[in-house]
């Protein structure tokens, strides 16, 4: 599965890293210099929950903002326990 939020479509992102060498010019130095440049990746907080999709409980992909926003409508919690055995005496 991808890494790609159910509700809000957060996704991961590409980007660049910028390297830097050299002191500022408001520091007494002649200025900043780019040295480098490479490729990086902005992951979102993916989670993996149980939701109520439709009436059914699934589980799926959410990013931590979309639990925080209140998107996400989580099962109840189970009550159900199985019942004593009776002794016939």
């Amino acid at each position: 599965m991808p890494r790609v939020c159910h509700f809000t479509g957060k996704r991961t992102r590409a980007g660049r890293s910028y390297s830097h060498r050299g002191k500022a010019k408001y520091l007494g130095g002649v200025g900043t210099k780019v040295t480098g440049i490479t490729k990086r990746k902005f992951k979102p907080n993916i989670q993996r929950v149980r939701a109520l999709i439709d009436g059914k409980i699934c589980r799926i992909k959410v990013s931590a903002k979309a639990i925080r926003m209140g998107l996400v409508v989580k099962p109840p919690k189970r009550t159900w326990k199985p019942e004593a055995k009776q002794t016939t005496e």
